[in-house]
């Protein structure tokens, strides 16, 4: 049977039960979703969005029926070709996200879909801790850290995966089910399988028996080692389901599909201190690390919990200014008390007497500040791959010595990679592990630069193996850069053990094929992924996938790390000529998964080491397609000159949904409004839907003889929109503005020609910058007036238009109500808390501006029940995409509605009046500013 007529029956059979919404085989979404944080490039020809064991068993077993090959994906994040592939690639994200708390955060349950940060969070207030600790802990999920025996900074080889794993659900590649925590699932499996059981147990004997192998095994994992799949378990554990639970860890999906893992936490350590110590000698630098590890206390465990090798490449790329050519090492301690503390740190500084440091030791127990330390660490690679030449490749690799070897190990590997000329090459890693990453700038476009890799790493196979028998791969799995390799380094018995087991979990080579296993020994110089230059303000992407946690539309439309892969490989086939039927193909497609669905809030900025702000990318492309001269770009100018006609055409619009509204009711309004949204793409009704609103007179006119002034510009928004038809609230937001601000003894100015004045956010998100910008120089001219050349502060009441406000206006103080309250009114008024509990939704904005703590705080001023829902951020209405794409807000808050009602929470408040449109209508709970609720909390102190 042809290849093609059989993926087109495997389409045709899954199409029975998934639904068409999660299967991909457009252009646009496999290339998307066929891009991995790695430097390979593999298109699958069917993406599936998977949600459910049932699902999965699903497709394995039709997979199986047509012999078409499965690679499985979670966030994405794995370095070295673990999850892409050319056939069908199953993804177990999004959907993927429940768990259980077990013995009171001892131990949890968790699907692969979970971040690892999501589950540090889940059991804080336990006081337990998700024991494996890659970097990417805020970005990779549970499936990928687990299947790749991800470690990190702390975890080493005492509390990996594989050491903290109790039991895993999992799917074999002909859909057979097994829980080898659950007696009644190992029954059943010992009966439909026993040929199964039986050839582990065999396997498990036969290492047993030969003592050469079981002796290096327990030599090989002695350090962290993922190289190949993990036969640990062969010397670890008798019982077979334990051997087969734990054989999944580190396979790298080439086993099963892990769709479950239950594992033991680990105690968070209350008191911590942290110190970056620096060294002029990196095997000065060594062997401190060597001493440090020693170090034990009264009960034999060791006190130094993490030691992080920096070079000097590494140091440079975040810009460390200490001093030239060093090395530094950064230490933590942990301990259950302050004096315990203090003793380790003592024990420490006594213990590094004996060397030579740059400068003088010195811990700090304050968050703040060795959090600082520790981020910069975690940005390592992103931030070396940022600083790369643009166009060529960041990759990464990771190797383990014996803890003895560190110093010499180390610098023979240092000056391996300046023989290769990899002069921009840095070293740095979990040394107390003994356990090195090394990343390289690597340009693959000639057949030179290919083969200074491949020399490069015969070199490292022959340093790390021959000389030292370390570990090639020590944490980010085998993948296939290291494919060719695993028989290498393990020796044939163990190999051909590994074969075995693979043979045995899927006797057809099925799953993941070429990951671990690859007879080709050029694999890892093949299907490379090109990286081509596409716009100043993304080409230093590495396409890492730390940007996707903060992306609302991820597991939607595209993520903002997708949005780059597409507008990568669209500038790339405009640059070759190649193909331009798909370039005319993903044009097309990415007009609305890529352009129109995307929010441009920007928090993807936020956790991206570089700081790519995707939503500028995306606010340039609509720029280019709106040029000067067009009718579109010509419409925005007019509004722009006749703003204030703008705003009074708006108010009788919204006068009419308002007396539609009370004439038809909410259920045939809703009907109505929908129909017409979908059917004629007008922009989408809700209850929410505010009245108009016009300023009175006489409250712009009212002066007072008050000393204290502020200058008070209400958004376009705030205006013309007043509250919705059931709004529990009486008073338009810009008359709760001055009244609150008159109680707390402020004057109000307002300032002139308010009718025409815009922050010019608007036409940004439009594309049209440089009509946004002489909106905001008109705004800045009226704003410096008013506030007599910046004497008195400036309060807007839209947190997206302070934000832009303070990109383009520099010259005055700035605030948005919050902040302002908590400034100015919060020592001028009387709090009274009520018991009420209150959610709270913190703006895009307001995370940009860096005052997410500060609405938390103004608002536990008010409440002694302050809820700020998890899992939510962006809300997705981004001014009228709410209306015109109100998918994108709906999918943004999805999480939202079960939240409140399980805190039994009625009212919520924010600082955004289209935020709290979208916040209300996916809620089920009216949200309104935050002035609101201090108005009503609060009286004057005189």
């Amino acid at each position: 049977m042809e290849q093609e007529n059989k993926y087109a029956l495997f389409l045709h059979d899954i199409a029975r039960f998934i639904p068409g919404d999660r299967i991909y085989t457009d252009e646009l979404r496999r290339l998307a979703w066929g891009t991995d944080a790695g430097f390979y490039r593999l298109i699958p020809q069917i993406v599936v969005r998977s949600d459910s064991e049932e699902e999965v068993s699903k497709l394995l077993e039709t997979a199986d029926k047509y012999q078409l090959p499965v690679t499985f994906r979670a966030a994405g994040t794995s370095l070295s070709g673990q999850a892409i592939s050319d056939s069908i690639l199953i993804v177990a994200g999004k959907h993927w996200e429940r768990y259980e708390i077990l013995e009171g955060g001892k131990a949890i349950r968790l699907q692969p879909g979970i971040i690892g940060q999501r589950v540090n969070e889940i059991l804080k207030p336990y006081g337990q801790k998700f024991a494996p600790d890659p970097a990417s802990v805020k970005s990779a999920m549970v499936g990928g850290i687990v299947m790749n025996n991800a470690s990190g900074m702390n975890c080493g080889t005492h509390a990996n995966s594989d050491k903290v794993l109790r039991s895993a659900r999992m799917i074999f590649a002909d859909g057979t089910c097994l829980d080898t925590g659950n007696p009644e699932s190992r029954r059943a499996f010992q009966e439909k399988r026993p040929d199964f059981i039986r050839r582990i147990e065999e396997l498990r004997d036969q290492v047993r028996a030969n003592k050469k192998l079981a002796e290096r095994i327990s030599y090989k994992y002695a350090i962290k080692n993922v190289t190949g799949l993990n036969i640990l378990p062969f010397i670890r554990f008798d019982d077979p389901f334990d051997i087969i639970a734990h054989l999944l860890v580190g396979s790298e999906g080439t086993l099963a599909f892990l769709s479950e893992v239950t594992m033991t936490t680990e105690y968070d350590y209350p008191c911590k201190a942290s110190a970056m110590l620096y060294f002029s000698d990196i095997k000065e630098a060594c062997r401190a690390v060597v001493a440090m590890k020693k170090l034990t206390n009264e009960q034999g465990n060791w006190i130094v919990k993490g030691a992080e090798l920096l070079d000097k490449k590494s140091l440079a790329s975040v810009n460390d200014t200490t001093g030239e050519n060093l090395t530094a090492v950064l230490t933590e301690t942990k301990a259950h008390t302050p004096e315990e503390l203090q003793q380790y740190i003592r024990q420490i500084e006594a213990c590094l007497q004996a060397f030579n440091t740059y400068t003088p030791v010195h811990f700090t127990d304050k968050p703040e500040e060795y959090s600082r330390y520790w981020a910069i660490r975690s940005g390592i690679f992103p931030s070396v791959g940022g600083t790369r030449k643009l166009g060529t490749t960041c990759l990464i690799e990771d190797v383990a010595f014996h803890i003895e070897d560190l110093p010499e190990a180390t610098a023979e590997l240092q000056a391996l990679l300046a023989r290769h000329g990899y002069e921009d090459a840095c070293i740095y890693g979990h040394a107390l592990e003994g356990n090195y990453h090394f990343i390289l700038n690597q340009s693959f476009h000639t057949d030179e630069e290919v083969k200074r890799y491949e020399d490069l790493m015969n070199d490292v196979k022959t340093l790390v193996v021959d000389k030292y028998d370390g570990s090639l791969k020590a944490e980010h799995g085998t993948g296939r850069n290291m494919a060719p390799f695993v028989r290498y380094e393990w020796g044939d018995d163990a190999f051909e053990l590994m074969k075995s087991v693979k043979q045995l979990f899927d006797p057809k080579n099925l799953l993941n094929p070429g990951v671990i296993f690859n007879d080709d020994p050029k694999c890892h110089i093949k299907h490379f992924k090109p990286l081509p230059l596409t716009n100043p303000k993304v080409d230093r992407c590495i396409e890492c996938g730390f940007c996707e946690v903060n992306c609302l539309t991820c597991g939607f439309a595209l993520s903002s790390r997708q949005r780059i892969v597409i507008q990568r490989e669209i500038s790339r086939l405009r640059q070759s000529g190649d193909d331009p039927q798909r370039l005319a193909t993903l044009l097309k497609e990415y007009k609305y998964w890529g352009n129109q669905t995307c929010a441009g809030d920007g928090l993807c900025s936020m956790s991206c080491p570089m700081h790519i702000n995707t939503g500028e990318l995306t606010h340039d492309i609509r720029q280019a397609e709106l040029p000067k001269g067009s009718t579109g770009y010509q419409m925005g100018d007019f509004a722009a000159r006749h703003f204030a006609g703008i705003k009074n055409s708006l108010r009788p619009v919204l006068t009419l949904a308002d007396t539609a509204h009370a004439v038809m009711g909410t259920t045939l309004m809703t009907s109505l409004t929908r129909g017409m949204h979908q059917t004629l793409g007008i922009p989408l009704w809700t209850p929410a839907m505010p009245k108009a609103y016009r300023i009175r007179k006489q409250l712009r006119n009212h002066i007072t003889a008050k000393p204290d002034k502020v200058v008070y510009f209400p958004s376009c928004i705030n205006q013309t929109m007043g509250l919705a038809r059931k709004s529990p609230e009486e008073m338009a937001l810009v008359d709760k503005m001055v009244s609150l601000l008159q109680k707390g003894g402020f004057e109000v100015i307002f300032p002139e020609n308010m009718d025409k004045l815009c922050c010019g956010t608007i036409w940004e998100s439009k594309g049209m910058m440089d009509i946004a910008d002489r909106k905001s120089k008109e705004l800045e001219e009226a704003l410096w007036k008013a506030s007599e050349e910046g004497r008195y502060p400036v309060l807007c009441d839209q947190s997206p238009c302070l934000h832009r406000m303070r990109e383009t206006i520099k010259k005055m103080k700035l605030y948005e109500p919050a902040e302002f309250i908590y400034t100015f009114l919060r020592d001028r008024l009387i709090f009274t808390p009520t018991d009420e509990p209150v959610a709270i939704h913190i703006t895009c904005s307001m995370r940009r501006m860096g005052l997410a703590d500060t609405i938390i705080n103004v608002a536990k001023l008010c409440s002694k029940n302050v809820f700020v829902p998890e899992e939510i951020g962006c809300c997705g209405f981004a001014g009228d995409r709410g209306f015109t794409h109100p998918e994108v807000n709906a999918y943004a808050l999805r999480k939202l509605r079960p939240q409140l009602e399980a805190k039994g929470i009625q009212r919520g408040y924010s600082n955004s009046r289209t935020c709290e449109i979208g916040l209300t209508t996916n809620s089920g709970v009216p949200y309104v500013s935050i002035a609101y609720l201090v108005d009503r909390c609060t009286r004057p102190k005189q």
